[in-house]
């Protein structure tokens, strides 16, 4: 435990030195200034001596800022087509959770454990909805300082829809959406992050343990780290960051927490010594199925419209995808000399996670290289580095979120196209960007496990994990 958390605040306090030496981007960004036009050629007649004043170029008026606070607009400023998409795109992210990571999570633990399992990912929905209207969004979304919003949209206050008077509110973050729709599916985002930990605890944490620690997590972790990264006044967006639909915001993030919350419970009771064989991998295929698809919300959603980029997105994520699942499967075939229905499930996986920084600023090649490394390392960090380092991280939450995470974060910023993303990558940014999680989820994490530990406890007594979850935490069983 003692190597692995050394080696990881090792990696974060170099990525941090090294991106503190990045130039700041913004002089680039900005626009040149139009040239004012020669002034005509003086006419030789007596007016010759009024003509620079008549005959001089206004200057020209100054670009209108880009708005940095939600707006109430007209409703005709609105466009269908995007609210449409948006709308979609929503229903899709929340379909990655219910149902689709609560069955890939499901069908991977014991049987004994399958009810519990699928009840974090359900429960996680509600709690972390009601946090999100309650705090979650304006803490996250609003202007703020560098690490963290304002209360500007506490319970939603100030987010209309006047429907006689043709007004309401849209993000500044998506101007042609109703607020209401970009919340909405921001939410499902900080819905699905704190789900994906659940899968590095599984079998042993105690629901009422889980409850308080994503409560706390999704309020002091998530939201932090959403407006680091994504919000225009958020510490390193205003540094240039890329991070298209959350490499760093989700899936690093989570990883790092899992990891975090498998070194503080420990292992599984008879962990290395008894079989803890998936219970059924139908459930595990159809979910990483249902995972997906949705993740084309997740990815061509992030582009906030229904244009190019989405389409670009979908298109290598698509291709990312199938090239991961592929490059584990012929990984494992070569190590373990056959290919298996989970490792193929779970290299797509891998894939979604890695392209997912990308997905709106790279091309084809990008998603290529980007899914192999994603297939093929992260099968090594849920396989050997597992092993090698003795951690129960039970469902690999760490092994294909942190990994893949990490992976397409940076490779991001070495094949970030302009023509597609319209901003260069500076990757000493990008490693930043992915040591500032690494250290302050990691962190933070660890200080709201032990809190917890100390007032309620976090893991089940030996009897009840035996047991299994189902009957000693909810009473029921799957016959």
């Amino acid at each position: 435990m003692k190597r692995m958390l050394a080696l990881i605040a090792l990696v974060g306090v170099v990525s941090v030195f090294g991106s503190v030496q990045a130039q700041d981007k913004a002089a680039d960004q900005k626009a040149a200034t139009p040239a004012a036009p020669a002034p005509a050629a003086a006419a030789p007649d007596a007016k010759a001596a009024e003509a620079p004043k008549a005959d001089a170029a206004a200057p020209p008026a100054a670009a209108p800022s880009a708005p940095d606070s939600p707006q109430l607009v007209a409703a005709d400023k609105i466009s269908s087509g995007d609210t449409a998409w948006m709308l979609s795109s929503t229903a899709l992210v929340l379909l990655m959770t219910i149902p689709g990571l609560a069955l890939f999570y499901g069908g991977m633990v014991r049987k004994k454990n399958v009810l519990a399992t699928v009840m974090q990912s359900f429960a996680i929905t509600c709690l972390v909805t009601v946090l999100w209207v309650i705090v979650g969004y304006s803490i996250a979304f609003t202007k703020g300082g560098p690490f963290i919003g304002g209360f500007d949209r506490f319970f939603l206050n100030g987010m209309a829809f006047m429907k006689e008077a043709g007004k309401l509110t849209v993000s500044h973050l998506g101007l042609s959406i109703p607020e209401s729709v970009y919340m909405t599916f921001q939410m499902t985002f900080a819905i699905i992050t704190p789900a994906l930990i659940a899968g590095a605890f599984a079998d042993r944490m105690k629901f009422s343990a889980m409850l308080w620690f994503i409560g706390l997590w999704s309020v002091f972790i998530y939201s932090p780290i959403a407006h680091m990264m994504w919000e225009p006044s958020g510490y390193w967006a205003g540094k240039g960051v890329l991070d298209f639909a959350g490499g760093t915001v989700v899936h690093i993030n989570a990883g790092i927490a899992g990891l975090v919350c498998a070194l503080v419970l420990g292992k599984r009771l008879g962990y290395g010594k008894e079989s803890m064989m998936p219970h059924n991998l139908v459930y595990t295929l159809t979910g990483a199925s249902l995972l997906w698809v949705g993740w084309f919300g997740f990815n061509a959603g992030s582009a906030v419209a229904a244009d190019g980029r989405a389409g670009m997105a979908m298109v290598v994520t698509q291709f990312a995808t199938a090239v991961a699942a592929l490059a584990w499967m012929f990984t494992e075939w070569l190590v373990k000399g056959k290919p298996s229905v989970l490792g193929i499930a779970s290299g797509a996986i891998a894939g979604l996670v890695a392209i997912t920084p990308a997905s709106g600023f790279v091309g084809p090649t990008g998603a290529l290289v980007i899914g192999i490394a994603a297939g093929v390392l992260c099968f090594i960090a849920a396989t050997s580095v597992k092993k090698a380092f003795g951690y129960d991280d039970s469902l690999d939450a760490f092994g294909v979120h942190c990994i893949g995470g990490i992976v397409g974060a940076i490779l991001t910023g070495i094949f970030n196209v302009k023509e597609i993303s319209g901003a260069d990558a500076d990757l000493l940014v990008q490693i930043g960007a992915v040591a500032t999680t690494l250290i302050y989820s990691g962190v933070g994490s660890f200080i709201i496990l032990k809190i917890i530990d100390m007032v309620v406890g976090l893991r089940v007594s030996e009897e009840e994990e035996r047991e299994g979850l189902d009957v000693s935490l909810h009473g029921e069983r799957v016959e």
